[in-house]
């Protein structure tokens, strides 16, 4: 992770302000969010204010505590000289003094293993449908693990969320899995033993489907039900993202109350749920995907009408026409269901894919699936295969059958301001016989979404979950935390 502060600053750091955070005379507090000469300012307030707030706080520290700060006067000896120590992670939450102190301090900022390259060629070969979502950095089975930061742990707990890919994790019994997306999930298997794991009962059926883990690991847990797990209440809720998402809500005895939303689309029915509604939040560690002023999505109804319109019409002039949706392992399913029930046609998917939705349980679902690519004219496809190239090729194999593609890439990555309201007015990228249309169809909060749901919730602090790595990235997100947390 690079660091956001020159290491001659951080010897500049004396004093630690009531939050825990280094006090420094050095930033310069006025020049509103922007990095000068590798020096992050921040936007707004005094930091050396005893009664700075959390957002502030914690964007200066950056998503690491390990970055920044090292033992006073630490230092070794190294080739006949004194050097410092290396960097420690440093637990706010120990700072803030809602946990206990960790018996041994982690060793942060390991190298980073390098992913293997898949070809398209192994995807439609393989029939592999795991991919796609492996966008985060990865720890394989030959890499030293990270030692789990502090924003993966509840504190007050010995729960941590989504922390798979760390290994034992000290004084973590029990290891929560929001949804089955491998930036979540990456680390388990079958040789998982260091922990019970709670998830959803979908999710549960995943890990013993596909990732064969031992299920005396796994226990699933009812969605929209209080369970008690080492004196914490956990509630499980629907988070809007893909099958199985949830929402993870943890009531600690002392009456603190930790939101964890992994990733979600938040929609105002979500201020219907009780659970919510009737708690005030301590601490909510937030899905930030899109937290940014340009994305406003259109809902997914008027995404689905605009996927099904457009491909009436195209097929009313290109009749031979193969349709393509592309998708991650799970999500985007309500796309190609859409257009099955439109088309009144079976979905072709690979034998991998159809091995996880079938066990969603969905009927209706289930029974729409198909094994031959000859007997339907609407494949589901991995979305990184969704390019001009892998498709014309993948059309050769059906050639007979079919004499153009039209493809859909769902994400939320292909908005546009332009088309937002307007949503006809998206135009395809045609070469040849291919023609592919990328829509605004997100699994992930829209920053109008984001701001409605932190309104309602009036939460005390906020953790970035996602894009926090950057500087001005954080710089941004505070401001507009602090903004939307105005009373």
């Amino acid at each position: 992770m690079k660091m956001d502060f020159d290491e001659d600053d951080l010897s500049s750091f004396t004093d630690l302000d009531d939050n825990g955070f280094p006090v420094s005379s050095s930033v310069d507090v006025e020049s509103h969010g922007e990095e000068v000469e590798g020096e992050m300012s921040l936007p707004v307030g005094d930091v050396c204010s005893s009664t700075s707030d959390f957002a502030i706080d914690f964007y200066l520290s950056g998503t690491n505590w390990s970055e920044l700060v090292r033992d006073e006067g630490d230092e070794v000896p190294k080739n006949g000289e004194k050097v410092k120590k290396a960097l420690v992670q440093r637990d706010l939450f120990q700072v803030w003094g809602i946990s206990k102190s960790s018996k041994r301090p982690g060793v942060s900022n390991p190298s980073t293993p390098k992913k293997r390259q898949r070809s398209v060629i192994d995807d439609f070969a393989s029939g592999s449908a795991l991919v796609g979502e492996r966008k985060g950095a990865e720890c394989n089975g030959r890499s030293r693990p990270h030692s789990c930061p502090f924003y993966k742990k509840i504190p007050g707990t010995s729960f941590t969320v989504d922390a798979f890919r760390y290994g034992a994790i000290d004084e973590c019994s029990s290891y929560f899995l929001s949804h089955f997306h491998y930036d979540h999930y990456g680390g388990l298997s079958k040789k998982w033993s260091h922990g019970n794991i709670y998830c959803t009962d979908l999710t549960a059926r995943l890990l013993r489907s596909c990732l064969s883990v031992n299920p005396q690991y796994i226990f699933p847990l009812e969605i929209n039900a209080e369970h008690v797990i080492e004196d914490i209440k956990v509630t499980l809720l629907e988070a809007n993202h893909c099958p199985g998402a949830a929402l993870i809500l943890f009531r600690l005895k002392d009456g603190k109350c930790y939101l964890h939303t992994g990733d979600f689309r938040a929609s105002k029915s979500m201020q219907l749920y009780p659970s919510l509604a009737n708690h005030h939040i301590n601490l909510l560690y937030l899905d930030t995907t899109y937290c940014n002023p340009k994305y406003s999505f259109p809902s997914k109804d008027d995404v689905l009408a605009f996927v099904v319109r457009t491909t009436l019409k195209f097929l009313s002039k290109q009749p031979k026409s193969l349709i393509v949706v592309g998708a991650y392992s799970i999500g985007k399913e309500p796309v190609y269901l859409a257009i099955s029930q439109a088309l009144g046609v079976p979905i072709y998917a690979n034998a991998s894919r159809r091995k996880i939705l079938q066990s969603f349980g969905w009927p209706d679902l289930s029974k729409k699936l198909c094994s031959c690519t000859e007997s339907s004219p609407l494949h589901v496809l991995p979305l990184s295969c969704l390019r001009y190239e892998n498709l014309k090729e993948y059309l050769k194999t059906c050639k007979q059958q079919f004499q153009t593609v039209l493809a859909f890439r769902p994400t939320g990555w292909t908005y546009s301001e332009r088309t937002a309201s307007h949503l006809d007015l998206i135009r395809p990228v045609i070469k040849g016989d291919v023609t592919i249309y990328g829509v605004p169809y997100s699994e992930h909060s829209s920053f109008t979404e984001l701001r409605e749901f932190v309104k309602f919730l009036k939460p005390e602090k906020i953790i970035p979950t996602v894009n926090a790595g950057n500087a001005a990235n954080r710089a941004r997100m505070q401001s507009y935390f602090k903004e939307w947390l105005k009373v």
